[in-house]
């Protein structure tokens, strides 16, 4: 169960592969992110401060604000939740 403040944010994201970054914008002062990944897909693990998680039907926890994170190659279908 998430231990994480409720959020009035959700970001969709389709087939998308982003490089490296901390989080900016819409949510902004949140600290810490939730994000699930579901699709019919290989590959495309989000890797956290260099550790790789795999978020496949597996929600995870981290801070998208102070955390660089970054998503690996895939091949199929990947969606991801981010709230």
């Amino acid at each position: 169960m998430p231990t994480r403040e409720p959020s009035s944010t959700i970001a969709i994201n389709r087939n998308a592969q982003f490089r490296p970054h901390t989080d900016s914008g819409a949510g902004s002062g949140q600290s810490t992110s939730l994000i699930v990944g579901l699709g019919d897909y290989i590959g495309g693990d989000l890797v956290v401060e260099g550790v790789r998680k795999d978020i496949r039907y597996q929600a995870i926890e981290f801070n998208g604000w102070t955390q660089r994170h970054w998503t690996m190659p895939f091949q199929g279908e990947r969606y991801s939740l981010v709230w």
